[in-house]
């Protein structure tokens, strides 16, 4: 089969004006970025009298090395809905530059489920991401020129919180020490980057639902403290009109299409294993304003995207999913179950019954935790085969949940027009959709309620930091505040290596960080990292461009 920038590349894309004027948004709401992309107005409410469209949430078991294909089965979903008449819109994450020149590829889809220009958006796309590094750095630069011209506000050089942000994997930049070389190039003091994706510019850009909202919510982030431990903004600094001001374009999101032509919003790009994994409030409001039926994702399984997804935005959003479709590969199940990689293409029974305690516990969250209506999607791969089909669909029908095989990669829409039937039937099922904590808990028991509830720990650990943390911010008044969980995407637990349906564990805080911009608490677990690493042969090092400028390697 061909590599999915040869299909991307010799797909013939329509013009982005005739996606757009098909979706009847006038012409004044429009900005082309050349001929596949564009911009459109934030502020475009849709057609007068239309009904919101119905969000149907894309998420996935614990990812492996294996593959999962979610994004990949977002974009077949949506081109399969699109093929059964239906008025549909898919919305999506922007990718991180870190993942693409590292190791776990773009987020464009897959195969014959892509959206493009692939090469545009898994590059530089629109400059949104930059323009999000700019204004994260641009604070940085003002909370150290403040303390350098003779620091008013009395910040405590010991206490700066605030990181520089980088959109790479970069791990020499983890943890450093700045302001060195005498009194002119400022006050020493230790620092380090975090990736764009983790920024909390990033996250505060996703989760505002207005140019104005994005200004208040820059103003409300927490830069560090004062000698008397009082807390430092944004706002003191008088910071946050020019961030916004960065942030204005890339506030407006893109839209592209897919392979068949089904328009895609692509908007904002958190990780969900160190951030909150969603895409933009704005690329939400505008898709459910031009679609029937929004068809979204949330990063790594539904553990974390799905969980941070409800818990975090569709709290701030008000929003009610119609409908979540959980997406799991038979390779990833057996190696969930034990089996070795390069055996996953081999019929493994035993191995497969023992990784479906992930299947089978994710199910359960979404329709019990969260009381939600679930379809599990089957990513196909050849060499599945029919008793293993049949031990994933036995499975899924013992949660009761309807499970359909997904060949979208191979046939693109076509391949998933029973998956879309199924989940236009599940819609229809009773929605008891639930939180997983009220707002006015305290912290630690929002997160224990994650661990507990989501994860099926025994219970939470607080690292003596992370306690005094947690301590301080509920004086502070940020206790109301939801909570992000920084934990692996591989595991249940907090420890990576414990694979399928990880029991009798406990979840270890060991650092607590506040994003009162964003409007969350973060709780790093593990060995979680907010800056990865490069592996040892990155992507970057296959990815070329020929005379032509074209280019090559890339997925």
């Amino acid at each position: 089969m061909k590599k999915d920038i040869e299909i991307a590349q010799s797909t013939e894309l329509k013009p982005i004006q005739k996606i757009v004027d098909a979706l009847s948004i006038p012409p004044v709401h429009v900005s082309p970025y050349g001929r596949y992309k564009a911009k459109i107005d934030h502020r475009y409410k849709g057609m007068p009298g239309k009904l919101p469209g119905k969000v149907i949430l894309v998420t996935a078991i614990s990812p492996t090395p294996a593959g999962e294909g979610k994004t990949t089965t977002t974009v077949g979903l949506g081109d399969a809905l699109a093929k059964l008449g239906k008025d549909t819109m898919i919305c999506l994450r922007e990718p991180s530059l870190g993942p693409v020149f590292g190791v776990k590829g773009g987020a464009a889809g897959g195969g014959y489920a892509q959206i493009v220009p692939m090469e545009d958006i898994n590059l530089h796309f629109t400059g949104d991401i930059h323009a999000i590094t700019t204004a994260n750095n641009l604070l940085a630069a003002l909370v150290d020129n403040h303390i350098q011209q003779g620091n008013e506000l009395n910040i405590d050089p010991r206490q700066v919180t605030w990181r520089r942000a980088m959109d790479m994997n970069d791990r020499q930049l983890r943890f450093m020490v700045n302001g060195l070389g005498g009194k002119s190039n400022g006050q020493p003091r230790e620092d380090g980057f975090d990736i764009t994706a983790a920024s909390e510019v990033m996250a505060v850009f996703c989760l505002s639902s207005s140019l104005q909202d994005l200004k208040g919510n820059l103003a409300r982030i927490v830069v560090g403290y004062n000698y008397e431990g009082k807390p430092v903004t944004a706002g003191d600094l008088n910071a946050q009109g020019a961030m916004a001001a960065l942030l204005k374009e890339a506030f407006d999101p893109n839209i592209v299409q897919t392979l068949e032509g089904t328009p895609a919003l692509v908007h904002g790009g958190p990780f969900a294993n160190i951030a909150h994994g969603c895409n933009t409030v704005a690329a939400t409001n505008l898709a459910t304003a031009l679609g029937e039926y929004v068809v979204t994702e949330a990063g790594f399984g539904a553990d974390l995207g799905a969980e941070k997804f409800f818990n975090i935005k569709c709290r701030r959003m008000g929003l009610t999913p119609s409908a979540v479709v959980l997406v799991a590969t038979i390779r990833a199940l057996k190696h969930h179950g034990g089996a070795e990689k390069d055996k996953l293409g081999q019929e493994d029974l035993t191995a497969l019954e023992k990784g479906l305690s992930n299947l089978r516990r994710h199910i359960s969250n979404i329709t019990q935790t969260f009381g939600l209506p679930c379809v599990v999607a089957v990513n196909k791969f050849p060499n599945d085969t029919e008793n293993e089909i049949a031990a994933v669909k036995a499975a899924a029908q013992e949660e009761g949940v309807p499970c359909e095989l997904s060949e979208v990669h191979a046939k693109g829409g076509e391949g998933g027009i029973d998956l879309a039937k199924a989940v236009l039937e599940a819609m229809e099922q009773p929605n008891n959709f639930t939180l997983t904590y009220k707002s006015k808990q305290k912290l630690k028991d929002k997160m224990e309620a994650v661990a507990k509830k989501v994860y099926r720990a025994n219970g939470i650990i607080f690292a003596p930091e992370a306690a005094r943390q947690l301590r301080s911010l509920e004086k502070l008044g940020y206790g109301h505040l939801p909570v992000c969980m920084a934990k692996t995407q591989y595991s249940f637990s907090d420890d990576p290596k414990k694979l399928a349906a990880a029991e009798d564990f406990t979840i270890t805080v060991r650092q607590v960080r506040l994003s009162a911009g964003a409007g969350f608490v973060v709780a790093i677990t593990g060995d979680i990292m907010t800056m990865p690493g490069l592996p040892k042969v990155p992507a970057a090092c296959s990815i070329d461009l020929d005379d032509g400028g074209v280019i090559g390697g890339l997925f």
